[in-house]
């Protein structure tokens, strides 16, 4: 699993812990939710000050949406 895969799959459950909509988190990252579903389906890799963004929106650090976690 590359790091866009990673990105994408933690970016969907933090958004959807937090109960937000792709289209709410476009709205506090300033982003489109067009670009937030092509990151969640990890067709695109976004820049670092993307990530920050994103980050920045869930109110975590930019390493959690990032973080290989181990197979259960």
């Amino acid at each position: 699993m590359d790091l866009k895969d990673i990105l994408a799959i933690n970016l969907r459950k933090i958004r959807r812990d937090k109960n937000l909509t792709q289209e709410a988190l476009a709205e506090r990252a300033e982003l489109s939710p067009r670009y937030i579903g092509k990151i969640e389906s990890a067709t695109v890799s976004p820049t670092i000050t993307v990530v920050g963004k994103l980050a920045e929106a869930l109110a975590v650090e930019p390493c959690d949406l990032i973080r290989a976690t181990p197979p259960l």
